[in-house]
């Protein structure tokens, strides 16, 4: 295939991508669902006219970890921690912890009468399909009103890190005991100080580059810290979201040697270009993995009555728990939120991740494709019968204030 038809190609899909995305706030249609149809159908297509088909398999975890990174960094730059919100925090926190722990033992134990293996193997299988999708969850709630797209974000988000930290803790742990506890004790100690020592040096290099090229550099720097604590099993995504959330809320800190040191004339300017820089890039980086996963998957897989099955079980337990906690601890919860638990790139991510040798038989890919994608038609469908809900209530007022009006005059 020569060059100019390559970047034709290239070029077109992300211009699909962006119309998708225009759908996608339209309709309330995840756009990652149209991108995942779109990778099926390039690969028929490929077939078709005899094309060669490579194999994009290996490319997948690199594609999606920096596509991970830009979607929390983006999502945690249009946070703002105000004294108001401290309960959603804590709420969207508890809601994370809790839902994710609930959510993984009950596919775990629909694993272990299943499939007959041990315990732990089966919640480690199951953590990929524990855990919200920041990268589908965080674009799905901007029709929502501020507050609930806030809780959104903050739970996915938070979401993605405890997944990744308990699936790591039960990766570096063949038994589990009171050391392991330990251990990830002094980690997430260790994680914190980090955080705040990364969040400072980066803002000094923010003060201090005077290139004009200075944004990337920075993105370089969070995928390296996140890629060596990622080899010694951290959870170093903890900085990308400090990180954006320290750039954000930056006017709550008035300490004088703060400010001397750290802050500079054209700090908001900065953060503006950074979180238009780190929005863009999310948006590119997410195009190529959905299309990838999409043509990578193998769709008849999907025609499989087990996978039919087991899925639709796996489904009913996600939404099962959400909606029971939410409507027990989360009273403030709309029903878009009961419906808004998509899985998508950290659960591929995950899956991709665990070791062969520990890989349940009946556990494959058509089995996670299924979730992904019946999370997101569930979550279109609570989308859309919101949004008539809500274009309804109006019509009901004007039709009674019109009746009240007719029966005064």
């Amino acid at each position: 295939m020569s060059v100019e038809i390559t970047l034709m190609i290239l070029s077109g899909l992300v211009i699909f991508s962006y119309l998708f995305d225009l759908i996608a706030k339209q309709f309330k249609i995840p756009s990652v669902i149209l991108l995942l149809l779109s990778g099926i159908g390039l690969r028929y297509l490929a077939t078709w006219v005899n094309i060669p088909i490579p194999n994009f398999e290996p490319i997948l975890p690199l594609v999606g970890t920096i596509g991970l990174i830009l979607i929390v960094l983006e999502g945690a730059l249009e946070l703002k921690l105000e004294r108001e919100k401290s309960a959603l925090i804590k709420s969207s926190l508890a809601s994370a912890f809790f839902i994710l722990i609930l959510t993984t033992t009950g596919i775990a134990f629909f694993y272990y009468y299943l499939l007959d293996a041990d315990f732990k193997t089966c919640f480690l299988n199951a953590v990929p399909l524990g855990v919200i999708s920041s990268a589908i969850a965080i674009p799905s709630a901007a029709s929502l009103p501020v507050a609930r797209k806030d809780f959104i974000v903050y739970e996915s988000s938070l979401s993605d890190i405890f997944g990744i930290i308990l699936f790591n803790f039960m990766l570096a742990n063949e038994t589990i005991g009171f050391n392991s506890f330990l251990r990830l004790g002094w980690q997430t100690i260790l994680i914190l100080i980090l955080s705040a020592a990364f969040c400072l040096i980066l803002l000094y290099l923010l003060k201090r580059i005077t290139h004009h090229l200075k944004f990337f550099l920075i993105i370089a720097v969070l995928i390296l810290v996140y890629a060596i604590g990622k080899y010694y099993h951290l959870p170093t995504l903890v900085i990308v979201l400090a990180f954006g959330l320290f750039l954000n809320n930056l006017h709550w800190i008035r300490n004088a040697w703060f400010k001397r040191t750290f802050k500079y004339d054209n700090f908001y300017k900065d953060l503006h270009q950074l979180v238009q820089l780190s929005g863009e890039s999310a948006f590119i980086v997410r195009t190529f993995f959905f299309l990838i996963f999409g043509f990578t998957l193998n769709v008849q897989s999907l025609l499989n009555a087990d996978v039919l099955i087991y899925g639709s079980i796996v489904v009913v337990i996600i939404y099962a728990i959400r909606i029971v906690y939410q409507k027990i601890f989360v009273r403030t919860a709309s029903l878009a939120e009961f419906f808004l638990s998509p899985r998508g790139l950290i659960s591929i991510l995950l899956f991709f991740s665990i070791p062969d040798a520990q890989k349940l038989k009946g556990v494959e890919n058509g089995l996670l494709f299924f979730v992904i994608l019946a999370t997101s038609i569930v979550m279109t469908f609570g989308l859309v019968s919101t949004k008539e809900k809500k274009q309804t209530i109006p019509d009901l007022k004007s039709e009674i204030n019109s009746d009240s009006l007719q029966q005064h005059s």
